[in-house]
């Protein structure tokens, strides 16, 4: 019989898609002026924020800013862990002004966000920084930079591993793994060079791994409380391999959020507090 896996109350950062489109392109996903349902991005946004709610988790929303599409991928807008927030610092121009725009919600609701150096090193939040097991994981090869590992282990004080990504299509850290609970992940093995491959399966030998097929639909970007995992309905082998695990997924179709290279956890920051 798997074990029987603990829900944790967790509480989540979003951003309403009011102005999600995709009007350039900054990742393989992306083709620009690709049509968007407007509609159905905002029913699936609601699908999601009401499965959280649901699992009995607490789901606050940033004010979504004209002129930034993707504000709506709340993940990569900081890292919060202990309450002390990481702000982002974004690669591509046309999201750098949304990490002033998420510091408001964090300043409104008592947080003291860190202030980026102007010229300081990519750094995309929690699309390549992953709290779990007492570290973080923290990817690199397309976005978020080395120096930007170094600089969030001096900030939180915990120990941080690189993993670098080598697949274009797993730009971020959060497309090819997450956290399953506070001591296992999930994640897609080819996504990252050998040595990265190496070092996660030392540390994590009870990982479950991902097909190509299952990263592909966004299977590996999800959320998981340590026993609800809301995933992509798509990534019916991972879902499989889950429920062997005694966790219990949760489908939500974020699809249209696929078309700028985003899902349920791109659409998710967590904010941990003591």
């Amino acid at each position: 019989m798997p074990p029987v896996r603990v829900s944790r109350p967790r509480r989540y950062l979003t951003c309403a898609p009011t102005y999600f489109d995709v009007t350039y392109a900054i990742n393989p996903w992306m083709r620009e002026n690709a049509p968007v349902d407007t509609a159905l991005a905002r029913t699936q946004w609601e699908a999601l924020v009401r499965a959280y709610r649901e699992a009995g988790h607490t789901v606050e929303s940033a004010e979504p800013v004209p002129g930034l599409p993707d504000m709506v991928f709340a993940a990569n807008a900081a890292l919060v862990l202990d309450g002390k927030v990481l702000r982002a610092r974004f690669h591509a121009e046309q999201r750098q002004p949304e990490s002033a725009a998420y510091a408001l919600w964090f300043k409104a609701a008592g947080f003291d966000p860190q202030e980026p150096e102007p010229c300081g090193p990519v750094c995309e939040g929690e699309g390549d920084l992953v709290p779990v097991a007492g570290l973080i994981l923290a990817g690199t090869g397309f976005r978020t930079t080395v120096p930007a590992h170094q600089e969030a282990q001096e900030f939180f004080g915990v120990p941080t591993v690189s993993l670098h990504l080598t697949d274009p299509y797993f730009y971020h850290l959060d497309t090819a793994l997450f956290a399953l609970d506070d001591e296992n992940i999930a994640y897609y093995p080819e996504a990252f060079s050998p040595g990265s491959r190496e070092v996660l399966g030392r540390l994590f030998p009870d990982a479950v791994t991902a097909t190509g097929d299952d990263a592909m639909a966004f299977g590996l970007n999800s959320v998981s409380d340590g026993r609800h995992v809301f995933i992509s309905p798509r990534a019916t082998g991972l879902v499989d391999r889950l429920a062997e695990r005694g966790y219990v997924p949760v489908p939500v179709d974020l699809s249209e959020f696929h078309k700028a290279g985003g899902g349920i956890k791109c659409c998710t920051q967590e904010v941990r507090t003591p």
